[in-house]
């Protein structure tokens, strides 16, 4: 599927509410708000003091200070903006004086999401020119390049991927991450980029969060264990001559406050707690992190006790910077701004005021300027707040020696290729695989397997190196990738396959388990599909598979011992898996290495892995964690088999506790509309499921499947509606803000004869949407299945409260129409998307 040639248009927002309004006041709202847990006020004399361990240079001072006598009001704000490359040119950065550029999980040179590494050291040479392009009398500053490299220098084909956090905590090495966090630097600089968003240091508390595989445990004791080497890896050590620089790299700490402790593990949710559990669970990492010297802290975008992060004074000032003498600078995270009360992305001068440093304003940069420039002048933004935020900036810039560095093609590393995915850092990363590996189950003491023996690999994820690398590779959610995008990897497979043949033995690939002569033993290996934030949050921790599990079963009915390897970004309920399982391995998210995997099965080393996350005794048992009153789960934090251990497991429960919730991201599929949303139709102010033919009709319709799809016909008798409809509203806000996108698959059999508008609603009077009768038109034209994708933002832009979406999906007009709607998600665009003006 994709967008046919001449689609890629740009859309012209209207309200449309004199079309719109009469149906979607049909709509129920909300009927009840959640009361909040607090004010979010911090109260600083209750967090610990902390001495500052980077020592003020006083040549390093005042050059910051002839630097800001010098800039101009423009030069300053520029500096405290930073701009995604999908929406910011080198001229841009030269004209707005810009600090600071970053690209996104879906931001690329050149909008691939393969670009080679020679197109991001070339993009990273032309932003630095236009940063030092002569400018009158105004001095030059570099610009900065911030990444998420948060698993190796995940954005770039080649690169080294090492296990995700979660993998990571189960090694409990800080050894092992030092030296990680020094190989991801050099591969970093290789490419010409300085800063890495990286690590996080979350404690995650409730693994709904699709962000759980990014904490390195539910307690603070391991990300605070580890914040002082990783960073240190990353940075160099205080007082060292390469500290910030050569084989070095800024870092950052993130999120700040919270952001693994919010109700119901819900991304960009709300952390309802007393502040001195705030203070006790979630900020131990923090200042060994600043004890090491990292010179960023990225604000989270979830909030405490009903108060943004962005926002709330009270920790950005009181306690990050006074408390704790924290005189790096504290950079926002995408567009958070724009979520503090009597905010939009484009005009937030609470957040400075608050503290934060510098704005990440994506898409929204422009404007943010403009305002911000307004504000700085008429004294809404104080000029002592705002030089406080560029003099913290600069004094990073200096340290880290970007002023003298030259362009980053000339530095130590830049351009060294063969430095990606070098033998060294595959070697470090294949000793990480081995020591995040944790064994659950061993009957009969199956493992270690002899590496002779003739071996059965199957299951979806054994040579699936998208599914191994999880999210944040190459793209953000971790989707859309080839296994040719990894030429420096090793899948699972491979790992095993090499290991048997070096052997003697014999290996057979079959994903769905067929084999003529019966195996020795099978390695099945499943688990989660790859996700990040948003996507990743789910409404409880079972893990559903009908098809391993009915492979699992049918390998033990045949009498082959069976080892199951799980892929999985968290804990999860695997109970019916456990029982149709031999062994069972939680093998997390292990990166390019799967030879690491091979390395244990076949006994080249010993498991060592312990759980870092507590594993659930049923699906709903979403955040259970050690110490609490009640605590059971089936495998507690710390659980982890070794060869020498006696590993029989007897049958667990195999009922689910629940069933799963809705999917808040599916619209319409598989023929019918998601859970909790109806397709309704007819003539405004009058929609029902069965409105009759005169004006509009719907039929069962065929793709893939039978009756997969829905065949809507207009019949041009006058104004008719099709929408997806809400039983209750959603706050689609979280996913506006991360440039997650409506994408529908259709087919038009006839094109429009009058306008088409696509649109959302959100109550009485609140709609917003576009004309989209050219893109149908042309769909038409082609006679093919076609995917057609708008950005949630356009929608917020057009006058939608993203808040309380009650139509997710509408499609309205007075002419004639014929199309074959397939499917309709709320998800991160796998494609080009339509343009909003």
């Amino acid at each position: 599927m994709h967008l046919p040639r001449g689609i890629a248009m740009a859309l012209g927002a209207t309200s449309l509410m004199a079309f719109a309004s009469p149906f979607l006041a049909e709509i129920p709202a909300a009927r009840a708000a959640v009361a909040e847990a607090g004010a979010g006020a911090a109260h600083p004399d209750m967090w610990p003091t902390r001495t500052a361990t980077v020592a003020r240079d006083p040549a390093v001072e005042r050059r910051v200070d002839a630097l800001i006598a010098a800039m101009s009001l423009e030069q300053k704000v520029g500096q405290i903006i930073q701009a995604d490359i999908a929406s910011v040119t080198p001229d841009d950065v030269y004209h707005y004086h810009l600090g600071s550029v970053l690209n996104g999980g879906n931001s690329d040179p050149g909008g691939r999401y393969n670009a080679p590494a020679k197109d991001w050291l070339a993009a990273a040479d032309a932003f630095y020119a236009a940063s030092m392009k002569p400018d009158g009398k105004l001095p030059r500053i570099p610009v900065m390049w911030g990444s998420d490299a948060v698993h190796g220098h995940n954005n770039v084909v080649g690169a080294t991927l090492f296990p995700h956090n979660i993998g990571l905590g189960a090694a409990r090495n800080p050894d092992l991450v030092r030296r990680i966090g020094a190989a991801t630097a050099i591969e970093m600089r290789v490419t010409g980029l300085d800063w890495t968003f990286a690590p996080t240091l979350a404690v995650v508390r409730d693994d709904r969060w699709g962000r759980t595989y990014e904490g390195f445990g539910e307690t603070p004791e391991i990300a605070a264990s580890y914040a002082a080497p990783l960073i240190e890896g990353l940075q160099g050590r205080i007082g060292d001559k390469d500290w910030l620089r050569g084989p070095h790299i800024i870092a950052t700490a993130k999120h700040f406050l919270g952001d693994g402790g919010t109700a119901g593990g819900k991304d960009q949710g709300d952390a309802r707690m007393p502040e001195a559990q705030l203070r006790d669970l979630f900020s131990p990492p923090y200042l060994p992190a600043l004890d090491a010297g990292v010179q960023s802290v990225m604000v989270s975008f979830s909030s405490w006790n009903g108060a943004k992060m962005h926002g709330n004074g009270s920790l950005l000032t009181g306690v990050m910077k006074e408390r704790w003498n924290f005189d790096g600078f504290l950079v926002g995270d995408w567009n958070g701004h724009g979520q503090v009360a009597g905010c939009t992305t484009t005009d937030c001068p609470q957040s400075a005021i608050a503290g934060l440093d510098m704005y990440m304003a994506p898409d929204s940069w422009k404007e943010l300027y403009r305002t911000t420039l307004a504000h700085a002048r008429d004294g809404t933004l104080p000029v002592t707040r705002l030089d406080d935020a560029v003099r913290r900036i600069l004094r990073v810039k200096v340290r880290a020696g970007l002023f003298e560095a030259g362009k980053p093609s000339s530095r130590p590393y830049g351009g060294q290729f063969d430095l990606l995915g070098s033998r060294e850092h595959r070697a470090l990363a294949r000793e990480a695989v081995r020591e995040s590996l944790v064994l659950l189950k061993n009957a009969g003491g199956l493992l270690p397997l002899k590496p002779g023996a003739n071996v059965l690999v199957a299951g979806d994820g054994a040579d699936n190196l998208t599914k191994q690398t999880g999210g944040w590779t190459l793209s953000w959610q971790g989707t859309g990738t080839k296994r040719s995008d990894f030429p420096n990897a090793q899948s699972i497979w491979e790992g095993i396959d090499a290991d048997v043949r070096a052997a003697g033995g014999s290996a057979t690939l079959a994903v769905d388990g067929h084999y003529v002569r019966k195996p020795d033993v099978a390695i099945v290996v499943f688990g989660e599909d790859p996700y990040a934030e948003f996507q990743g949050d789910r409404p409880d921790v079972g893990y559903d598979d009908a098809k391993n599990l009915a492979l699992l079963r049918s390998l033990k009915a045949a009498g082959v011992p069976t080892v199951a390897v799980f892929l999985s970004g968290r804990a999860m309920w695997v109970n019916p898996f456990l029982n149709a399982s031999d062994a069972f391995v939680a093998a997390w998210l292990p990166g390019s290495e799967g030879g690491g995997v091979a390395d244990v099965l076949f006994g080249k080393a010993d498991f060592r892995g312990k759980l870092p996350y507590s594993w659930p005794r049923s699906s709903d048992q979403t955040d259970v964690n050690v110490g609490d009153a009640d605590y059971d789960p089936l495998f507690p934090y710390g659980f982890g088999l070794t060869f020498a251990d006696k590993g029989d497991l007897a049958p667990v429960p195999e009922e689910r506790a629940n069933a799963a919730a809705a999917d808040p991201g599916l619209l319409f599929a598989a023929g019918k509309p998601g859970k909790g949303r109806s397709l309704l139709l007819g003539a405004p102010g009058a929609l029902s499921t069965n409105p009759g033919p005169d004006l509009i009709e719907a039929r069962a319709a065929d793709r893939a499947a039978q009756e997969d799809s829905v065949r809507l016909r207009w019949t041009g008798a006058g104004p008719a509606v099709a929408a997806i409809v809400q039983d209750t509203p959603v706050d689609l806000s979280r996913q506006a803000n991360g440039d997650l996108a409506l994408e529908l698959e259709l087919k038009v059999d006839a094109p429009p004869s009058a306008g088409v508008s696509l649109l959302m609603g959100c109550g009485a009077r609140c709609a917003g949407g576009f004309p989209i009768r050219p893109v149908l038109a042309e769909a038409a034209k082609t006679g093919k299945w076609t995917r057609i994708a708008v950005p949630l933002r356009c929608f917020e832009k057009a006058g939608v409260d993203m808040t309380r979406v009650e139509t997710p999906l509408s499609l309205a007009t007075s002419g004639t129409l014929d199309l074959i709607l397939s499917a309709a998600r709320i998800v991160s665009p796998s494609g080009p998307q339509l343009a909003c003006k």
